[in-house]
């Protein structure tokens, strides 16, 4: 094990889960439980559940699931020795290494380092003479000094292997500035620098570590964005550029912008609670960054192209469900000298514009329902009959997506108005699609009730699904009573790994198993250190069954039974041997004096 067991109980013991976990999220009490909607996923209704007794949580609708510690690994997007040590430092404990748990820390530590050194690096090349070329890039955009050094800006140079050669002058090797994204390999195996001659945007996580790099091209060569790779120590996808200085705002919301350096031109003119995806859409992680900092307000104001029209639809799709009140700021296009409408992102608007405008823009931003009717409108020619026909169906599709009954009500004079028709007329076709709608989930309900191999039965992750159910069950009841009574632990072992039908579940019978034969005491955490974070939610799943301690040995020995009889069947053995090999049995254990079957 990485760490002592004696620390990781006392740590455990210090970490309540209702505290930590309610440092994130709005946590009320029902039962003996506490609920809230999930951090990891959005809903409108809470299935995150949080039980005291067993120190665990579990989510009914995303179905991820663990102790503490996964809860941190989720959260912080880190893996398992530095949630163990975000933890130690919380209720400070002195952490004990072991080799496995300093190297796995260390690489990430390294790569850290690294990323940090190579932003000084080429901050230092932008103040320089070789950094002449991109300081005066930045005097073209308007982007002052100070801005610069506040988003710790630096330029790379035109040449192949200069900061290759600067890093690994300190001591940092080629295979860390490959993991690091910062160099790439040839075709001939020889490594170079992958960022050249380009402003450099250091990509700062909420915990100020500098995790990645964006860069931007100085002239109109492709790509004109670059960004680095995933790593060890980065994903797009759990990131939001700006963040790092938006989380701090006083502003009632955040601004959701397209590219980085919008970011930068917004915070320089006094906005500063921009952020921008990483080269994404909107991601179900981003949006789970967003929430942590309880501002339930989103204003988009991706680019007035196609790009931006489809990258906003997703993002409203994706947030339907997430309780935010979300905002579209739509920037109008710009007539140039000779007369062509060009689009324009906030870093032109605010240049060509002024800041005030922006503001009034910002403030005058049109809700989310509002944008989506304008764009249905857009689709159809509303002159004609067929167009105006087509506009109703689809309006009248979304508008049975809103909560508010007087929204819809509101929504449905507004289609009737654009349609040309009577709004009764529209309130009836807005009702006939809520009508279908309703019909359609009732048909997929009812298919998943009349399927009993998946419902309550298959668990949803497809790589966890049974082949034996009636094995698998048993086996789920064997992990949940081990893991409620210790006590209960059979001896001598009963089963072989051979015996199990679910590798998931093989595992974690076995590693408790192996926890209990080192003399010590078995407990939840302990299979977190030793299963994927999927496989963790697994087994949080199979802990929401009901178990009775009351019938706790009856029930223990009829899983086993269970088990036995079912990995019989799969090793070919016919009812027939069963039933011999059980008259074998009897007659070993009849008593003298007995009758014979």
């Amino acid at each position: 094990m990485p760490f002592p067991a004696a620390f990781m109980d006392n740590l455990i013991a210090r970490s309540d889960i209702v505290d930590i976990v309610g440092g994130y999220v709005t946590l009320q009490k029902k039962g003996k439980d506490y609920w809230a909607c999930c951090p990891f996923h959005n809903e409108k209704t809470p299935s995150f559940s949080v039980s005291p007794d067993k120190q665990i949580f579990y989510c009914f609708g995303c179905k991820k699931g663990g102790d503490v510690i996964n809860f941190i690994r989720e959260i912080e997007n880190l893996p398992y020795p530095d949630a163990v040590r975000f933890l130690a430092k919380r209720a400070g404990l002195e952490v004990p290494e072991s080799n496995q748990s300093y190297d796995e820390s260390r690489q990430r530590a390294r790569l850290l380092s690294l990323n940090r050194d190579a932003a000084r690096f080429y901050h230092q090349l932008l103040k320089a003479p070789e950094g002449q070329a991109v300081r005066d890039y930045l005097q073209r955009r308007r982007i002052l000094w100070k801005t610069a050094v506040r988003f710790g800006m630096g330029a790379s140079l035109d040449r192949w292997d200069v900061l290759l050669n600067a890093m690994t002058r300190r001591g940092y090797s080629k295979q860390e500035l490959l993991d690091a994204g910062l160099v790439v390999r040839n075709q001939r195996g020889g490594l170079y620098d992958k960022f050249r001659n380009r402003l450099m945007l250091p990509v700062i996580d909420i915990r100020g570590d500098v995790v990645a790099f964006g860069s931007r091209v100085l002239d109109k060569s492709e790509p004109k964005y670059m960004n680095s790779p995933d790593t060890p120590v980065y994903s797009k996808r759990k990131i939001l550029y700006g963040m790092n200085l938006a989380k701090n705002t006083k502003r009632p919301n955040f601004l959701m912008c397209e590219g980085n350096l919008d970011v930068v031109t917004l915070h320089q003119a006094g906005i500063d609670n921009a952020v921008a995806s990483m080269g994404t859409a909107l991601t179900e992680e981003q949006a789970r960054l967003v929430d942590r900092f309880r501002k339930k307000e989103l204003v988009f104001c991706y680019d007035n192209d196609n790009a931006g029209e489809i990258a906003t639809t997703r993002a409203l799709e994706l947030l339907r469900d997430a309780g935010f009140t979300v905002r579209i700021l739509q920037l109008p296009r710009r007539r140039t000298e000779s007369g062509e409408l060009v689009k324009q992102d906030p870093d032109d608007y605010i240049k060509f514009q002024g800041v005030d405008a922006f503001e009034r823009l910002l403030s005058g931003s049109e809700r989310a329902a509002d944008y989506r009717m304008s764009q249905i409108a857009g689709k159809y020619d509303l002159t004609t009959d067929e167009g105006r026909l087509q506009y109703s169906q689809e309006a009248s599709a979304f508008i049975i997506t809103l909560d508010n009954s007087v929204e819809r009500d509101i929504y449905t004079h507004r289609a009737a108005e654009a349609a040309g028709v009577a709004p009764e007329a529209m309130r009836e076709l807005v009702q006939r699609a809520a009508k279908n709608a309703y019909s359609g989930q009732r048909k997929r309900e009812l298919r998943r009730e009349l399927n009993p191999a998946t419902q309550f039965v298959q668990p949803t992750e497809r790589a966890f699904r049974y082949d034996n159910v009636r094995s698998a069950r048993a086996e789920e009841g064997l992990i949940r009573l081990l893991l409620m009574d210790e006590s209960r632990f059979p001896e001598p072992l009963p089963l072989s790994p051979e015996d199990f039908s679910s590798p998931v579940l093989r595992k974690a019978f076995f590693t408790l198993w192996g926890i209990r034969q080192n003399g010590l005491p078995v407990s939840f955490h302990q299979l977190s250190e030793a299963l994927t974070q999927e496989e963790i939610s697994h087994i949080t799943a199979v802990c929401q069954g009901p178990e009775s301690p009351e019938n706790a040995s009856k029930a223990l020995s009829d899983y086993i039974r269970v088990i036995r009889e079912e990995a019989d069947k799969r090793s070919g053995r016919t009812d027939g041997d069963i039933l011999e090999l059980a008259q074998r049995k009897y007659k070993k254990q009849k008593p003298k004096g007995g009758t014979e079957l």
